[in-house]
């Protein structure tokens, strides 16, 4: 069994989704394990990880504003604004999410369906730089 690790940066422009499934599908190419499970994890707390589609961007605008009208900025019940008013709305829109994912590694590629593509979710209104660990097993 071996393992590879590697991390990844996303730029962000504020909120909304930002797929990077090119440099995850490259990198797990290069690794030399073929078959195996990839585990991608954000370092932050107010962004996350999804697997979504890939193919009509309707998708991802439509989901940043179910997620905006889910978990808006303006509620009077947060008291962490130390950061501004869409400081406390990222974190529970990253507790509702995902800040992991595991997929399974066959023939040196992520098993991801046909419209399937890995994004960042980024919950904050600026621009942020993501930090996106990967770590594969196999062999």
């Amino acid at each position: 069994m071996r393992q590879a690790f590697h991390e990844i940066s996303v730029p962000t422009r504020g909120k909304g989704l930002y797929a990077f499934t090119p440099q995850v599908c490259d990198w797990v190419e290069t690794s030399g394990i073929r078959q195996g499970l990839l585990t991608l994890y954000i370092r932050h707390t107010s962004a996350s990880l999804l697997i979504q589609e890939n193919y009509d961007p309707t998708v991802q605008t439509d989901l940043e504003r179910f997620m905006s009208r889910l978990v808006p900025e303006d509620d009077p019940i947060y008291e962490h604004t130390l950061e501004g008013m869409d400081d406390m709305p990222a974190h529970v829109r990253a507790a509702l999410t995902q800040t992991h994912l595991g997929i399974p590694v066959t023939d040196g590629s992520p098993l991801l369906g046909t419209w399937q593509g890995i994004y960042v979710f980024e919950h904050r209104r600026a621009a942020q730089t993501r930090s996106v660990v990967l770590h594969l097993l196999g062999e």
